[in-house]
């Protein structure tokens, strides 16, 4: 989306970790020249009902694109498929554009680049998961099947399942899991079956406190999971598939204190958002 004039606004809206339309995560981008209001951002986002809309505004002095992200509930500190998105919408506008670096409060400066192979990489902070021994009631009581481990950063409780089809199967009570805020879920297990071979693991993420009921595919969190299946499955590249009814591939590599997360998109929606006076 692009601030034209006083009251219209372009919108693009992008299927993020995919290279099909209708699948994977969309996501609204927002360039604008000035921030809007957080009161107005918040609306724009709630009326989007997207998992995300991010909203951009370059700091030319520091070639940086400074991005914030809201959800239909609430701003989000960080979102990787958003971020995809924003990235697919300014290298399309820029053909000539190689790398972008976008700033946010909660991540410091990240590096987005196109590879060789058209997929869209980002430089993301690593913020493997600690396993975690107290388990909180509402988790327990939120899932329906229990976890074999748990683990939890800032983000989320990562609940490890010895069976893929725990992870496919599991159903949730969205009331005792808002219960977790700020913390969100995410229930994850080695891939299994032929049905996903061409994976390392596969995950599914639940965030009824902060945005929804389940989120398509979540790059933020993959931030976690890459590092934490590095060292369960003694490799740092990995391939991931969150299995949601829309499903995204997300690809990944852990470099020390760094995870690189990758992924393809597509454009859905060019348009404009008319506000009134």
């Amino acid at each position: 989306m692009l601030l034209r004039e006083r009251y219209a606004t372009g919108d693009n809206i992008v299927d993020a970790f995919t290279d099909q339309l209708f699948k994977g995560n969309s996501a609204a981008v927002i360039i604008t020249e000035h921030w809007l209001t957080d009161e107005l951002m918040q609306s724009i986002a709630s009326e989007n009902n997207l998992s995300e809309t991010a909203f951009l505004v370059l700091d030319s002095a520091a070639d940086t694109y400074e991005i914030r992200w809201f959800s239909p509930l609430t701003e989000i500190a960080f979102c990787g498929h958003a971020t995809l998105a924003s990235a697919f919408v300014l290298f399309k506008n820029h053909p000539d554009l190689k790398t972008i670096h976008f700033s946010a409060k909660a991540i410091g400066i990240m590096t987005v680049v196109q590879t060789d192979a058209g997929k869209i990489q980002m430089d993301f902070p690593n913020t493997k998961p600690a396993l975690y021994d107290d388990i909180p009631e509402n988790l327990l009581a939120g899932l329906s099947i229990a976890p074999a481990e748990v683990y939890q950063n800032s983000q989320a409780y990562f609940v490890i399942y010895n069976a893929e089809s725990d992870v496919l199967n599991v159903t949730r009570d969205n009331d005792k899991l808002k219960q977790l805020a700020p913390l969100d879920v995410v229930v994850t297990c080695q891939s299994q079956s032929d049905a996903y071979s061409h994976y390392d693991f596969i995950s599914r993420y639940f965030w009824p406190a902060n945005g929804g009921d389940e989120d398509p595919v979540t790059g933020s969190i993959h931030t976690g999971l890459a590092p934490l299946w590095a060292d369960l499955l003694g490799k740092n590249e990995l391939v991931a598939y969150q299995a949601s009814k829309r499903g995204g591939v997300v690809y990944c590599e852990v470099a020390s204190d760094r995870v690189l997360i990758s992924g393809n998109a597509v454009q859905y929606l060019t348009g404009f958002i008319t506000l009134e006076e």
